[in-house]
């Protein structure tokens, strides 16, 4: 009786809502097409796959390929570079913060909406372009520092070929292109918060950086907690078409990352290892779920905001 009464319900619930449930259906198939159903290719990581006999008729070989990856020269230097390329990304999530924070104690409307477009512009610009403008400005012999260090009578340095410049060109051009759209996130949860408490706290004798230090950034908490919590999840997970695009044989120490490595693996290899790569990939997979989890526990633990 309460099974028929609840399922009753449930229909009386989406014929009232339709609208909204159609807005929900494209995302949801999007969701079971391109994410769940393709963990039916995980199985081929444990199995010594061939296209011509296909996924269930590859012999099963267990954990080979991912003793094989353990025991690579690659490993350890693709890992490394992988992690420390992720952290430092990490290391600038406040940056978006510190604009949004800024932004939002200009009162000149002018200036404020000229900061913000100049600063959300090159979010728009695809990785393609972005990666052709850094080797255009860094160009040893054309590009703008080579302009600049000829003015000052020093020798013109090859930035995009010099492997400690790598991981702070790949950051701090991701830092100039993404931050004006991160902005918008914390100015928007800003605008949530009431006045009434800057009011009280003008009264009180608060100046500009103690209403943000007390009432702007425990405001904003809860939702950089989160976004932290799942750009974490994401640690692993580098841009490939930037890493690829930026790398060269100059800097390939340095650059080569899981990404990168699994896609010359698979794809670019004669052989065509479709096996050793998705195991790559999927143990790239299960080390992201892991720090997600340890991140959100830590996060609840220390300031009771989290993903779950």
């Amino acid at each position: 009786m309460r099974l028929t009464i609840g399922s009753s319900y449930f229909w009386l619930r989406i014929r009232r809502n339709w609208q909204l449930y159609a807005l929900l259906f494209l995302p949801l198939l999007w969701l079971l097409v391109f994410r769940y159903a393709p963990m039916y290719g995980a199985q081929i990581a444990f199995r010594q796959y061939s296209p011509v006999f296909g996924i269930e008729g590859s012999p099963w070989v267990g954990l080979a390929n991912f003793e094989r990856f353990y025991n690579s020269p690659k490993f350890e230097p693709v890992i490394i570079n992988t992690v420390v390329l992720s952290f430092y990304s990490l290391l600038v999530f406040p940056i978006p913060i510190i604009l949004a924070l800024s932004l939002n104690q200009v009162r000149t409307r002018l200036f404020r909406s000229s900061v913000q477009m100049i600063t959300f512009a090159p979010y728009f610009i695809s990785t393609v372009v972005i990666v052709g403008m850094l080797f255009q400005f860094m160009h040893p012999r054309v590009g703008f520092t080579a302009a600049l260090a000829n003015m000052l009578g020093q020798a013109s340095p090859n930035w995009m070929g010099d492997p400690g410049a790598f991981r702070h060109i790949f950051v701090w051009s991701g830092v100039w292109q993404d931050m004006g759209f991160n902005a918008i996130i914390y100015l928007a949860v800003l605008s949530t918060i009431d006045p009434a408490l800057h009011e009280a706290a003008v009264v009180d004798g608060a100046n500009r950086v103690q209403r943000i230090r007390y009432i702007d950034i425990p405001g904003l908490l809860p939702t950089a907690m989160v976004l932290l919590v799942l750009s974490t999840g994401r640690v692993l997970d580098i841009a490939f078409e930037k890493v690829y695009l930026m790398q060269s044989p100059l800097n390939l120490g340095v650059s080569e990352v899981i990404n990168t490595y699994v896609y010359k693996v698979g794809l670019l290899s004669p052989v065509l290892d479709f096996s050793y790569s998705t195991a790559i990939g999927l143990l790239k997979g299960i080390v992201g779920l892991l720090l997600l989890i340890a991140v959100n526990h830590a996060a609840r633990r220390l300031t009771n905001n989290s993903v779950w």
